[in-house]
């Protein structure tokens, strides 16, 4: 069972029943592996509320990060605004999709990531390189090094309970409030309402950072209103405004790209990007501030919950031609998290004891303990 569980939640279900099949014969078909996955999910909840994270001093970090990842979903899975938006479009082809009429295909998962950090100080050439490049004079102070990451996901359910199991892993590893709560964010107004609805609801001082990498692809494509893509100058271009940005003057930034599209007299899709990257700034104004991030010691981009977005969704429920039902895509996207977090063995004997306390057990036999 365990060996059959772990081989479908990492591989295919096909590459799944060919490694059994080699090794057992014909025991085991494809619905079967799927009930599998699915019932071998059910404790998974149960498992981390009666865990305890380790404890951590009060100048270790701890760190949240929240993203979003859709998952291409069969149309009677999809969420109800996604199902009707899908069953009004209308297809120009037969026999394929043209550009643009892939949407309403996918139901957005919930990605959550909580770690701790170490503070480490850094300044903005620590980050971006100068125009020119870096001298070989000074190495770049590393930044902070995540620890302990744990990582968790849902499909089934909306973003803010996601949100809220995030907190509550936050708060077994805090929860007097002692430490930083550092949140890392990518700018979308849903989500930081929600984060900041669980700050307020826990009473609880969250310090919110833009995850840095999407300013830089804000960046690049305003450069572009600017520079050919392959003008060499224009990473130049993106390495001033960048180190702008990091000393904590992301107004001075936009202000200054504006500023150059006004003297160029770029108008509409001309300087549609550069006006973009100027609001995408001065929307996330608040969480800006880099100066302060850099000197604190707070990581300033989303680095493990992109990659958790890689390991827990891409690297298997975005196989291509796979369409997913609701419960096939939960049970694999929480079990891949417990595989990634380190915790499947202790799991895996958590779900086996509840297990046999569901099928075996009755009330009468409360009193007496499972032989060994």
């Amino acid at each position: 069972m365990t060996a059959r569980t772990a081989a479908a939640v990492r591989g295919s279900y096909d590459t799944a029943m060919e490694a059994i099949t080699r090794c057992c014969g014909k025991v085991v078909g494809k619905r079967q592996v799927e009930h599998l996955v699915q019932a071998a999910a059910v404790d998974v909840a149960a498992f981390y509320a009666a865990r305890t994270p380790a404890p951590q001093s009060a100048d270790v970090l701890l760190v949240l990060s929240v993203d979003g990842k859709g998952i291409v979903m069969r149309p009677g899975h999809l969420r109800e605004a996604t199902r009707k938006a899908a069953e009004r479009a209308k297809r120009t082809f037969r026999t394929r999709l043209a550009t643009g009429e892939k949407a309403g295909r996918k139901r957005m998962a919930t990605l959550a990531a909580v770690y701790d950090a170490t503070p480490a100080v850094r300044r903005p050439h620590d980050i971006i390189a100068p125009p020119g490049g870096r001298s070989t004079a000074r190495i770049p102070r590393p930044g902070p090094k995540a620890q302990a990451k744990w990582l968790t996901g849902s499909v089934e359910h909306a973003p803010e309970h996601v949100i809220a199991d995030a907190f509550d892993q936050a708060q077994a590893r805090d929860p007097q409030h002692r430490r930083s709560w550092v949140v890392l964010v990518d700018g979308a107004r849903h989500q930081l309402d929600l984060i900041q609805a669980e700050a307020r609801r826990r009473g609880v001082n969250i310090h919110i950072v833009l995850d840095l990498v999407h300013v830089i692809e804000k960046l690049w494509a305003a450069s572009r209103c600017f520079h050919t893509p392959a003008d060499p100058a224009a990473e130049d271009w993106i390495a001033v405004k960048t180190a702008r940005v990091l000393r904590g003057c992301a107004q001075q930034a936009a202000d200054e790209i504006r500023a150059e599209a006004d003297r160029r007299k770029l108008a509409g899709d001309q300087r549609a990007a550069a006006d973009k990257a100027c609001q995408y700034l001065g929307n996330n104004a608040d969480f800006v501030h880099y100066d302060r991030a850099l000197a604190a010691g707070w990581p300033i981009a989303s680095g493990v919950i992109e990659g958790g977005a890689r390991h827990l969704i891409a690297d298997r429920l975005d196989i291509t031609g796979s369409r997913w039902s609701v419960p096939g895509a939960e049970a694999l996207l929480v079990l891949r998290a417990v595989i990634i977090n380190g915790d499947f063995p202790a799991y895996w004997r958590f779900h086996t004891a509840h297990e046999h306390h569901r099928v075996h057990e009755s009330p009468a036999q409360d009193g007496y303990g499972r032989a060994v």
